[in-house]
């Protein structure tokens, strides 16, 4: 048995849409999740026209997502940060404060879409920041740093019902850490930017956190926590984060870069971090406050 999702912007979502869509598919009871946000209901099988009418709804500002019924409610939470946790790249706005932004972007969106090896760009990108005072990054933190909306209760909400929440980051420890405690994550893991005497050396502590370490992640927590890949639902938008998308039970590819997108059954184009409990077969009035 599986269960379509449909899943827009709040008070983008028409009953007539939701309706219509369930019975031309004779689908089983529509249960709404959330007013005008979200809605549910059960199918027997994979409809044969499934990626047809997804690619429509998107155009019209709604995701569409198929999960299997039985197995929905995982029980630990692996997260990227950059862009996905939160809505920027930190790297970026360190590199725009240094006056090398414009230069460090366009590394960081290549190396997002695949198109450079992560840890090459990561190295070169560090290294344009050499000399920058430490203490940007906590101007940073403060002053450019905005969290996606529902992160907070996706992970309140997880942690209520016995979840585990994992941050774990292509980028710095120096803002995980921050974010993490920020969010209720219950551990973080990420890259170390190197400094010496107040300023950044130019250079990122080995070994490098990138796709495999992320995957490795995902195998050492959820070993430690006695799960399995099918406990845990991984959130990313980059092509460092396809190896843990691909292994968790729920891969949900956020506001992600299309190549990646593209190799993922579960996108969210359109909403927000609450999409994540909404796959999940919670309704907004079950959200932790």
């Amino acid at each position: 048995m599986l269960t379509a999702v449909v899943i827009a912007r709040p008070d983008h979502l028409t009953d007539a849409i939701v309706t219509g869509l369930a019975e031309a598919w004779q689908g089983g009871p529509l249960r709404w999740l959330s007013a005008g946000e979200a809605a549910e209901f059960p199918l027997a099988a994979r409809p044969a026209d499934f990626d047809t009418i997804r690619a429509q709804l998107l155009t019209r500002g709604i995701d569409l997502n198929l999960v299997p019924t039985a197995t929905r409610r995982k029980k630990m939470l692996l997260a990227d940060m950059d862009s996905t946790m939160i809505g920027q790249e930190c790297i970026d706005e360190l590199a725009d404060m240094a006056g090398v932004g414009p230069r460090v972007a366009d590394i960081t969106a290549r190396a997002m879409n695949g198109e450079l090896d992560f840890e090459a760009a990561l190295k070169e990108r560090v290294g344009l920041l050499k000399d920058l005072p430490e203490a940007v990054i906590a101007q940073v933190l403060a002053e450019r740093i905005t969290y996606t909306p529902g992160g907070r209760a996706l992970i309140a909400t997880m942690k209520r019902d016995g979840g585990h929440a994992a941050l774990v980051s292509g980028g710095f420890t120096a803002f995980t850490a921050a974010v993490a405690a920020h969010l209720g994550f219950d551990e973080n893991r990420a890259n170390t930017l190197l400094a010496r005497d107040g300023r950044l050396t130019g250079e990122v502590g080995l070994p490098i956190l990138g796709r495999q370490a992320k995957v490795d992640a995902l195998d050492q927590i959820t070993a430690r926590l006695g799960l399995s890949d099918d406990d845990v639902i991984a959130v990313g938008d980059g092509a460092n984060d396809l190896g843990m998308l691909n292994r968790a039970g729920f891969g949900v590819a956020l506001h992600a870069k299309p190549s990646v997108a593209a190799e993922c059954d579960l996108r969210i184009h359109h909403g927000d971090l609450s999409a994540l409990l909404f796959l999940q077969g919670y309704a907004r009035s079950e959200f932790a406050a």
